[in-house]
């Protein structure tokens, strides 16, 4: 990754994070005591944006906040690394969005979502941050924002010849439903990174698997997706293209808190896909830093610098 700055556009949520270090996840009808309390901005929007800044990237970010004190923390916290918030609009009759998240001792973590302003944003939001979607290297979008302003991202980048990454997390609107509907768009994008239970559930696939995994990207591409990057957690994850599938293995790491680990892999996916045009290169460097994510904890503090994820990488071809 040399030469200029690859320009970045990300397009997500933005939320508050009140985030809560405990002993374990209470279940229905439980309380457990708390032991360190973090408000922090957060959300794939920012995450994402900063991920990708940290790995040396220009970076513009496009989401909405409220008409409420929590927008300006927000929009300060993530200027701090660099990010370009002149598309973070502000929808004033609204909250900014809200996650409360648990994590445990073992590093795994349970959140309860709050959309707000998130909800708002429109496709007339996308049609004025056009220009620097056409300038950009990678449009990398998360799924978890009104479809219409996502179909609109999609068009304008694929009009202008703008690489596009696309987590088709479920639509807000579609929040609540049992199955994802999801429109053509999203199947002409360039890379789809989901889940391996958001891609079962895209494709009607009952199970949902490592062994159903290969099969679950081939009918993504067959619907029209360049490359179909499957996570798969600790399992690492599934790349299948039209030039076949492979499996990527998860470094290992001492787990402390998971709660960054896709947006990291997400910024630093689009940060490598931005310089260079190839996905299974893009899709070790993202897993270097999705692991390192997990060192630490919190979610935009424990994003891995450029410099961190190369010392993994070496780290790991020297051993």
């Amino acid at each position: 990754m040399s030469g200029r700055s690859p320009e970045v556009v990300v397009i997500g949520g933005t939320y508050v994070d009140m985030d809560i270090r405990c002993g374990q996840i209470p279940s229905p009808g439980q309380s457990v005591v708390g032991s360190a309390l973090s408000y922090t901005t957060t959300g794939p929007g920012p995450n994402q944006a900063v991920a990708a800044a940290l790995c040396g990237c220009d970076v513009h970010l496009i989401s909405k906040v409220g008409g409420d004190p929590f927008a300006q923390m927000a929009k300060e916290s993530i200027a701090e690394f660099n990010v370009n918030t002149d598309f973070v609009y502000i929808a004033e009759a609204k909250n900014t969005g809200v996650v409360v998240t648990l994590v445990n001792s073992e590093g795994e973590n349970a959140a309860c979502y709050y959309s707000g302003a998130n909800s708002a944003l429109h496709p007339r939001d996308i049609d004025a941050a056009e220009q620097i979607i056409s300038e950009a290297d990678v449009c990398l979008i998360h799924g978890r924002l009104p479809q219409e302003a996502i179909v609109t991202a999609v068009r304008y980048a694929k009009v202008h010849g703008t690489k596009v990454i696309l987590n088709p997390a479920k639509p807000i609107e579609q929040q609540g439903q049992e199955s994802i509907v999801l429109p053509i768009e999203y199947f002409s994008v360039d890379i789809l990174i989901p889940n391996l239970y958001e891609a079962a559930e895209i494709t009607d696939h009952l199970a949902a698997n490592i062994r159903t995994a290969k099969l679950i990207g081939s009918d993504l591409v067959a619907r029209g997706v360049n490359s179909a990057i499957i996570t798969m957690g600790r399992r690492g994850c599934i790349i299948v293209d039209r030039n076949g599938a492979d499996q990527i293995p998860a470094f290992e790491v001492e787990l402390v808190d998971q709660t960054g680990r896709g947006d990291a892999f997400a910024g630093a996916l689009a940060a490598y896909y931005a310089v260079k045009n190839d996905v299974r290169g893009a899709v070790e460097f993202a897993s270097a830093a999705g692991a390192l994510a997990c060192t630490k904890f919190g979610s935009i503090e424990a994003l891995p610098t450029k410099a961190e994820i190369i010392e993994l990488l070496q780290k790991e071809d020297t051993e």
